[in-house]
């Protein structure tokens, strides 16, 4: 079978199975029994319902791990497809199917990649690894994250990171991601005493009292100078609500759910003692539940992204935007570790979209684009970027 033929075949296999986050619905098996075959040592770090992949070939060290995730978003109406979509179809030049772009597509290629490269250098210096997970598009707690602390247990290091995440914008390979802001997660239960609108002043209007305070929040200019390489932290309101649907009643509480997207000259701790002091300026009395999704990362110039930078002149002959845009990835739990970590995967239009595709020349193209960056860190003797 021609590797055109294979990558097709096996992203095809892959969309087939239904893998809503958190299910796998056999697709990490399914890759598992072929690392096998090409004598990787396959070890699953499942946690609850999560399934977790950890294949690695060779001994010692560096390592150079490909992470990827086998779970999809919910397709939506499926009447809104224009097929099936858990049923890869072919249609001009391009496959559809839930996953298909995100991210099975470059899940397929690392398999092409790993087990073409192990053929062709057996003895090559290093470990190569490929990690998978059924929890990256969900809630993302038991997936990369618990993988992460238990490599940190055990003592295992990874040197490079090479996430296969949908990262490109208007064709293969013109964006990599060296790095994401950190997200943090706040929902303020804003307490007030209800009351008769008539009477304000028995009653205290917690919307009232939030709204300024948010306001002053959503208007603020967070980062005082800019961070190289990333965007301008952000600070979001997603949902506010209250009220008891009659017009003639002051609410006695409102829930206002925000988030940060944040650079590196915030932590997620100096974001919440600003936030909480805003709101204690205010004169808001609100109970806030927090939710910490990543710290920010950023990977600085080093043999990854030369690695990536030459793969993407050799194959594609392009020379990308390096930059850390977007949302999260699970880069952000490997990053910590020590690793240099960057994003290279197909173009991101069409992610947890109805009609979700990938060009089919993309597609093809993928396998040796990820063949390149390993062999140029795990091919040979040490090299100089």
């Amino acid at each position: 079978m021609s590797e055109a033929a294979d990558i097709l075949q096996l992203t095809r296999e892959l969309i087939a199975r239904p893998s809503v986050t958190p299910e796998d619905a056999g697709c990490q098996d399914l890759i598992a029994e072929r690392l096998a075959r090409s004598g990787f040592i396959v070890e699953h770090l499942d946690f609850g319902v999560v399934r977790n992949l950890w294949a690695v070939h060779g001994e010692g060290g560096p390592l150079l791990c490909l992470l990827g995730h086998t779970d999809v978003v919910p397709p939506g109406p499926r009447e809104a497809w224009c097929s099936d979509p858990f049923e890869p179809v072919e249609r001009d030049g391009r496959l559809y199917g839930r996953g298909a772009a995100d991210m099975k597509a470059s899940v397929a290629a690392f398999v092409l990649a790993v087990e073409r490269f192990v053929v062709q250098h057996p003895g090559h210096r290093g470990r190569l690894a490929l990690l998978l997970t059924s929890d990256e598009e969900g809630d993302a707690i038991d997936g990369v994250r618990r993988v992460a602390e238990a490599f940190r247990d055990r003592g295992e290091r990874i040197d490079w990171c090479l996430v296969g995440e949908p990262s490109s914008s208007q064709r293969l390979g013109d964006v990599v991601r060296i790095g994401r802001r950190g997200s943090l997660t706040g929902t303020a239960t804003v307490h007030g005493v209800q009351g008769h609108v008539a009477y304000p002043d028995t009653a205290d209007n917690p919307i009232h009292r939030a709204l300024p305070a948010f306001a002053e929040l959503a208007a603020r200019a967070w980062d005082e100078t800019p961070y190289p390489d990333f965007p301008a932290t952000s600070f979001q309101i997603a949902n506010f609500t209250a009220g008891t649907g009659a017009s003639n009643v002051i609410p006695g509480a409102a829930t206002v759910q925000f988030n940060l997207r944040y650079s590196p000259r915030w932590t997620a701790d100096d974001l919440i003692a600003e936030i909480e002091a805003c709101l204690a300026r205010h004169g808001v009395r609100a109970s806030i539940a927090w939710h910490r999704s990543g710290e920010p990362f950023h990977t600085a110039e080093g043999p990854l992204r030369a690695a990536v930078r030459q793969a993407l002149r050799e194959e594609l002959g392009i020379a990308p935007d390096e930059n850390t845009g977007g949302g999260t990835s699970d880069g952000r739990f490997i990053a910590p570790l020590g690793a240099e970590v960057v994003e290279l995967g197909p173009i991101n239009a069409s992610i947890h979209k109805i009609d979700e595709h990938i060009a089919l020349a993309d597609l093809e193209r993928l396998p040796a684009l990820y063949g390149r960056v390993i062999a140029a860190l795990l091919g040979g003797r040490e090299q100089s970027f």
